[in-house]
């Protein structure tokens, strides 16, 4: 293993889990050394408990296949052979943040898919191109959890992703009012065509929590932190309808934005293609080198085409124009299960380590 940290995947057997162990297989800084999941898939082999749900594209790593499935309830026993953990963990939202703190106590840092922690003040949910600097409240929660090296660090919701880093890159131009719609694929819900048959040709304009998430969880993403605290920024205000649609994998969102600085066209594109941040910079291992394309043709980006761009890390945005009631709009486009879950995290796990907060237990 050389001088790869060693990482545990607490709930390693689920979609998401499968994602990280997928996407982690021959990661030149980590490495899986461990995984724990619900008591009933606790003390067989990772390919025993997982069986015939294996959801990813790609074979099951063969690293991982031999190693015991541990139960994740065990939280000293399992933060005992790791350095940090991936958490995706299929528990009531109480029961998560209860069980990330538990590991975070042992000196464990926990980086989180789930979405229980995004809204405790001093856990900082990062995408690390918008808000590395969200890093430091980390000492903050240290101070409350009585820690020295753990912490908990999340990652925001998957259909923020398509268009959180677009008006991020708009900053200047200060966007003020934001319509969002999002089309969110199947894989979102933890879901297969074949676990769920009735979306084959269907819609269905409800997806419970998405809404209230994709309103709100970028203006955290830009906030500050205050007194050891992130607070949210006021602006802009973002409205959204969230539908799920007969798509595997890809997020994809209409988007209208009003602007109080008027850029032209040209100047949004630029700003778009320009547009990096510390991942880039640090040359991360999973960060895209261009993280936002922009995409000229009419009828880009398209899912079948364009999910996989930069290893689904980077984000696709097309169909920019003017419009009659906004300033302008546009089309956007992100893997849901690589860059908004899964890689997204192992990238804000990168960042983490880059920064000194994560690194080998003594």
């Amino acid at each position: 293993m050389g001088d790869k940290l060693k990482v545990g995947i607490l709930g390693g057997t689920g979609m998401v889990g499968q994602r990280f162990i997928a996407l982690l297989e021959n990661h030149p800084w980590f490495e899986v050394t461990a995984i724990a999941a619900s008591p009933r898939s606790a003390g067989k082999t990772y390919e025993e408990a997982v069986g015939g749900r294996w959801k990813m594209d790609t074979s099951m790593p063969e690293s991982v296949k031999k190693l015991v499935v541990m139960n994740v309830n065990e939280v000293e026993k399992v933060a005992a052979g790791v350095d940090f953990v991936f958490s995706a963990v299929d528990m009531t939202k109480e029961e998560i943040k209860k069980i990330e703190e538990d590991y975070a106590r042992t000196e464990t840092p926990v980086v989180s898919n789930n979405s229980a922690h995004r809204w405790t003040p001093d856990v900082p949910m990062m995408v690390p191109e918008i808000n590395p600097q969200h890093a430091r409240v980390i000492e903050a929660q240290r101070k409350r959890l009585g820690t020295t090296r753990g912490f908990v660090a999340v990652k925001p919701n998957c259909s923020i992703q398509s268009y959180a880093p677009v008006l991020t890159a708009w900053k200047e131009f200060e966007p003020y009012e934001v319509v969002a719609t999002t089309y969110q694929a199947i894989s979102g819900a933890g879901k297969t065509f074949m676990d769920w048959p009735e979306m084959e040709g269907n819609i269905i304009p409800f997806i419970g929590g998405e809404e209230e998430k994709s309103e709100k969880e970028p203006l955290r993403l830009w906030g500050e932190i205050v007194e050891g605290e992130i607070v949210p920024a006021a602006s802009p205000v973002i409205t959204c309808q969230c539908i799920r649609v007969p798509v595997l994998n890809g997020h994809t969102a209409a988007v209208f934005v009003k602007f109080r600085k008027k850029p032209t066209k040209e100047q949004l594109i630029q700003k778009l293609i320009s547009f990096s941040g510390e991942p880039q910079k640090l040359e991360l291992p999973s960060a895209p080198r261009q993280f936002i394309r922009y995409m000229e043709e009419d009828n880009r980006p398209q899912v079948a085409l364009d999910v996989d761009y930069e290893n689904g890390m980077g984000i696709s945005i097309g169909r920019l124009r003017e419009d009659t009631v906004y300033d302008f709009k546009f089309v956007g486009l992100s893997h849901n299960t690589v860059r908004g879950a899964a890689g997204g995290a192992i990238l804000c796990a990168e960042l983490l380590k880059a920064q000194g907060y994560i690194a080998r237990k003594e």
